[in-house]
């Protein structure tokens, strides 16, 4: 059976859309699965504006029969000494609507009890829907909803009409206030008539002929392909943003393209002015030139189709002439103070209550990029000073007040017009890099230190008040910071302590709030290494091995990756890595209650086996170290895994938790505490399975 939901609305804004279908859909596909109503092929959604479709194409016409069992009373509770039912075996008998013959026993962990198995017959899917919908409609999460007339019904925007077939049958129901019914609407201005719907073909047949593309990808193409036209009408190449593609689409029902002009004087504007403006508050297109250069034209998209395209051009013209120049005005207020005096300014800025303004903010990341510089580039220290304290000065400017996804666009901007080095000028923008998971790194270096001193700071802060992010709200987004160092380290493969780098951090903000340093250290490193986790599960690797090598050296990030390579390539190749793991864990168990270190006197053995393991690991000690740090783990794990021999002969000739000598018992221990380290210079294989 063909199901349809249509929801008719006033015009909901464009980022609510995308969200808005994929959460009915959910919704949708979440209750009918409960209700036992099965969906051949899934349900599909559609939508503009003014409109949310829910659309299914194989949907059962009844619910699924289901077995329900229900356990009564005890036995003992249920018959008398006799044998006889008692009233509570009549009651239970008599709630479910079976005879007493009817009702079985099941055995439990408390003793026997009564117990039913009823036959549930699925009812029609037409009432499974009148009754769901209505729930789905309500539970669609919006960002902010509102309510309208006299019921408290909240909804992105005021729903007009409803929708709802099942196989061109009317699915009854009410929600806020409307009836379902069997009539849609097209075009709010090029079709406005209701019309008649039988089901999904008829409302999308119709749909297509009142100016409606209901189909969200084909609008998206339509207004790329309007925009590249119109585009090339004034011999240029259309700007095609996506984000802008997609955001235009949902502002539109039936998309048209115009393209118009401005005053060529506005090109001695920086390119970012003159986008900006154009994208965020019109939503009009760039267009430049087969050199790619701006051209003094742009595209404007429309919800409809105009009878005049002149009168309809010279309108957006004249608002975007009005905007171009507030930008210029911004610009030129920007320029009569160079960047770098504006750092003063972020001293009236609060960055956090609790963690103070901007400007001791970026004295904070300063000095921790200073320290990251004489680490991975000493030779380069100078400039990232300069690009660290240029950083956040561009928050202060007009532009950027005005625009605030211009942030780090304009510091770059006007830290060139400022005659600062290149490489400088690319940081204050870089340094922001990559803004979303996935996106790229920043390619100089000095962007790419003040970016992870910026984040380390940040982050550190946060766990310093208790703002961690929790399950349900990350509200200064730490774990895209995290990710961001996590990933710019890996790449860059700079050999740097994230346990030094978070103790600085720390340090930095000891002068400015008071926190146990200790456990937040831990706090932090925990969730730094818990998002090397996940971006180590999500790239294939074996959830034993990653557990393994972070849990016994997670703190260069340049050499955890290798770490698990490697482990992972000597457990498939080497017949000695079983022996490898059982060895330690042997080990292991055996120090569980052993909390105390201790020191290896060997004057204190009194068995060859002592002797020999004690002579076989310190052996290759040195040995495994050296190629640790040169990063030849399969060596080591192979020279590691030959302990095995003498590990076993020590545990089988002596006991090694004696009472008899208590110095003796200890100083077998620290002969174990020391090999155990010497393992867990590689990895804890008590975190691998099997």
């Amino acid at each position: 059976m063909q199901f349809l939901l249509e929801i008719g609305t006033e015009e909901i804004p464009a980022g609510y859309i995308e969200d808005g279908l994929q959460a009915l859909k959910d919704l949708a596909e979440t209750r009918l699965g409960e209700a036992r109503v099965k969906i051949g092929e899934g349900l599909q959604t559609l939508g503009t504006p003014r409109r949310l479709i829910l659309l299914g194409r194989d949907v059962a016409p009844r619910q699924e029969d289901a077995v329900q069992e229900v356990t009564g009373p005890p036995l003992s509770a249920a018959y008398d000494a006799e044998g006889n039912p008692t009233k509570a075996a009549e009651g239970f008998a008599r709630k479910y609507g079976v005879g007493l013959e009817d009702l079985g026993r099941v055995e439990t962990p408390k003793g026997e009890y009564l117990h039913i198995k009823l036959e549930i017959s699925g009812r029609p899917t037409v009432e499974v829907l009148s009754e769901t919908l209505p729930g789905v409609i309500r539970d669609i999460p919006w960002p902010k909803s509102m309510r309208w007339g006299s019921g408290g019904f909240l909804f992105a925007r005021p729903i007009q009409w409803v929708l709802a077939l099942l196989d061109g049958a009317l699915i009854p129901f009410e929600v806020a206030d409307v009836k379902s019914g069997s009539m849609s609407r097209g075009h709010r201005f090029m079709a406005p008539d209701p019309f008649e719907v039988r089901g999904v073909d008829d409302l999308l047949e119709k749909l297509s002929g009142s100016s409606v593309v209901a189909d969200p990808e084909e609008r998206k193409s339509k207004v790329a392909e309007l925009v590249k036209r119109a585009a090339q009408s004034a011999g240029g190449m259309a700007v095609l943003d996506p984000a802008l593609i997609a955001t235009v689409a949902n502002l539109v029902e039936y998309p048209s393209a115009v393209c118009g002009g401005f005053d060529r004087d506005f090109l001695e504007l920086p390119d970012p002015v003159i986008i900006t403006p154009m994208a965020e508050h019109q939503k009009y297109f760039a267009v430049r030139d087969p050199e790619g250069k701006l051209m003094p034209h742009f595209v404007a998209v429309n919800n409809t189709v105009a009878r005049d395209e002149t009168v309809v051009q010279r309108g957006h013209e004249r608002v975007l002439r009005a905007r171009l120049s507030d930008a210029a005005f911004f610009f030129e207020e920007d320029r009569k103070r160079p960047l770098l005096d504006r750092l003063e300014d972020l001293k009236d800025v609060i960055y956090q209550k609790e963690l103070g303004t901007s400007f001791e903010k970026v004295e904070r990341s300063t000095r921790l990029a200073l320290t990251v510089a004489q680490e991975v580039a000493p030779e380069r220290t100078e400039e990232v000073g300069v690009a660290a304290r240029l950083a956040k000065c561009d928050l202060v400017t007009e532009m950027v007040s005005e625009f605030p996804s211009l942030q780090g666009i304009m510091g770059e901007v006007y830290s060139r017009l400022d005659g600062h080095a290149e490489e400088i000028c690319r940081a204050v923008r870089e340094h922001y890099m990559p803004l979303r998971a996935g996106e790229e790194l920043p390619p100089g270096l000095p962007g790419a230190v003040v970016g992870v001193a910026d984040r380390m700071d940040t982050i550190a802060g946060c766990f310093a008040i208790g703002q961690e992010p929790t399950g349900a709200a990350d509200p200064f987004a730490l774990r895209r910071h995290a990710l961001a160092v996590l990933r710019i380290l890996e790449a860059r493969q700079w050999d740097l302590s994230l346990n030094d780098l978070t103790k600085k951090a720390l340090e930095g903000l000891s002068r400015k709030v008071s926190f146990d340093a200790e456990a937040v250290r831990g706090k932090v490193l925990a969730f730094l290494m818990e998002r090397y986790r996940n971006r180590m599960l999500l790239r294939g690797h074996d959830a034993g091995m990653v557990d393994a090598v972070l849990s016994a050296r997670f703190d260069r990030i340049s050499r955890i990756l290798p770490g698990i390579e490697h482990l992972e390539r000597f457990a498939k190749s080497s017949a000695g890595f079983e022996s490898l793991v059982l060895t330690f864990k042997r080990v292991t168990n055996i120090l569980k209650n052993e909390k105390t270190p201790y020191l290896v006197d060997p004057s204190l053995f009194k068995e060859p086996c002592e002797k020999s393991l004690w002579r076989k690991a310190e052996g290759l000690r040195g040995e495994i170290v050296d190629l640790v740090d040169r990063g030849e783990d399969e060596a080591a794990l192979g020279l590691l895994a030959t302990l095995r021999g003498p590990v076993d002969e020590f545990f089988e000739g002596v006991e090694i938790l004696t009472r008899e000598d208590q110095r003796l018992r200890e100083n077998r221990v620290a002969m174990l505490q020391r090999i155990e380290e010497l393992f867990l210079g590689i990895a804890d294989f008590s975190r691998i399975g099997g």
